[in-house]
């Protein structure tokens, strides 16, 4: 039998069409939450995404880097997501991550089609456009490019795009300085929990089991905005995810029961706590609840990298030091791919948003 391929949403999106294909739009439930996403940005009402500014983790000062951990302590406790600036990844990388990834979504279809994966053969890594895993069927509105950049010991150069000549470079270097500032994250995380400060480290597989897997997602125009979704609602599976984009909003988080727009802060990038480091720390984390949403004014791209730990060799249940009499474990033991087959098998149940 032929495989049966999607057609890719940027094809979609340049034919002309007025109305998105019904595999695109959202249930009603849903839909009606789906609002303007730059009225909804300029929205000053209501609860903000924190901004931690980290400048001050690397002050002589004591009392100075105490304050930035408590504020990213506390972030992540309760919004489990933040804008982190002066994060001391150079503005000039971080524009030449972005260049390298919107000239490979500028080249045609067909070139980009050279790299494509093979989902149902268990390729994932590659140019790809979202199955769905849903029993309705839903797509979301964007094409992607997925790939493994850290250990460099893990990556598959052959498939990393040769055009433009910046990408391989200005990617490997971004993952390296990515990986620096996600040990960072955890010891501070560490110490939140009353840890030794290398503990999380080595609880999701150290340097050289924490895999960096980059995930460049490119949001076309949509004809009907009001019907569709970039990406459906999910908790990220990852230990941390970090995100960078092209300043065109989209990310919406969902806080204490409403749907909260993130603001577009120049030279930010947004961390996620994802659902190994909300399992470790036994739920004293936050793994927030999240989609994004698209528009017809603007293309939206982000570069999003999910820290995954390894696949089978740790078991992720609370550690004991978060488990007490008045707070029982809340996770039952999983290897992280358990953790993720649960996810698909309860999506696919239920077609409903789950943890």
């Amino acid at each position: 039998m032929a495989k049966v391929v999607n057609p890719r949403v940027e094809i979609l999106a340049s034919n002309g069409i007025q109305s998105i294909p019904k595999e695109y739009v959202r249930p009603q439930e849903e839909l009606e939450s789906i609002r303007d996403v730059f009225e909804e940005e300029m929205n000053d009402e209501g609860p903000q995404l924190p901004t931690i500014d980290l400048e001050g983790l690397d002050s002589d000062d004591k009392q100075v880097r105490e304050k930035c951990h408590q504020e990213l302590i506390k972030a992540s406790k309760e919004w489990g997501v933040m804008h982190l600036v002066k994060h001391g990844i150079s503005d000039e990388l971080i524009h030449r991550v972005k260049m390298a990834g919107k000239a490979f979504f500028n080249q045609p279809v067909e070139e980009k089609e050279k790299y494509a994966n093979d989902q149902a053969s268990g390729n994932v890594q590659g140019y790809g456009s979202k199955l769905a895993n849903n029993a309705s069927g839903q797509l979301e509105w964007q094409d992607y490019f997925f790939h493994c950049i850290f250990p460099e010991e893990k990556r598959d150069l052959s498939i990393w795009p040769k055009t433009p000549t910046d990408y391989i470079p200005a990617i490997s270097e971004y993952a390296k300085q990515l990986r620096d500032l996600t040990s960072k994250m955890l010891s501070v995380l560490s110490l939140g929990l009353g840890l030794e400060q290398e503990r999380l480290e080595k609880e999701v597989g150290g340097m050289e089991e924490l895999l960096l897997q980059l995930k460049i997602n490119y949001y076309p125009k949509c004809p009907q905005p009001e019907l569709a979704l970039g990406v459906e609602a999910h908790t990220d599976i990852s230990a941390l995810t970090f995100i960078l984009h092209n300043m065109v909003p989209g990310l919406q988080l969902f806080y204490k029961g409403k749907w909260v727009t993130a603001k577009c802060v120049p030279n930010s990038i947004i961390m996620h706590i994802g659902d190994t480091i909300e399992i470790l720390s036994n739920g004293k984390y936050k793994s927030i609840l999240h989609r994004g949403l698209v528009n017809k004014e603007k293309v939206r791209i982000s570069w999003a990298v999910f820290c995954e730990p390894p696949k089978e060799k740790i078991l992720l249940k609370p550690l004991p030091e978060t488990v007490s009499e008045a707070e029982p474990s809340r996770f039952p033991p999983r290897t992280f791919a358990q953790h993720v087959m649960n996810k698909l098998f309860r999506k696919s149940e239920d077609s409903g948003e789950t943890k």
